[in-house]
């Protein structure tokens, strides 16, 4: 039997000046959010590009809720089966 599960992940992003920021919200089929953040630098003598500025600090948001999904999927492996698991780390 297959089961469906669709998740929908919201990015949201603001610059403030040569900054950009990112937030990643990721509702899951648990009942549970998780929230990711990232960031992006631009150096003072580098043009204006807030594409590339979303692209990294989005990026590094995903990677980061990527992280905490991990971390969770190894707590509920543990928990159910009493033994420490071990996250391969990519």
């Amino acid at each position: 039997m297959s089961t469906l599960v669709g998740w929908h992940v919201e990015l949201q992003f603001a610059e403030e000046g040569n900054r950009t920021s990112a937030a990643a919200l990721v509702r899951l089929a648990d009942g549970s959010e998780l929230r990711g953040r990232g960031y992006a630098l631009r150096h003072p003598t580098d043009p204006e590009q807030l594409r590339v500025g979303e692209e990294i600090a989005g990026s590094r948001a995903l990677a980061d809720l990527a992280s905490q999904l991990l971390e969770k999927a190894h707590a509920e492996i543990d928990e159910t089966s009493g033994r420490h698991s071990h996250p391969i780390n990519h």
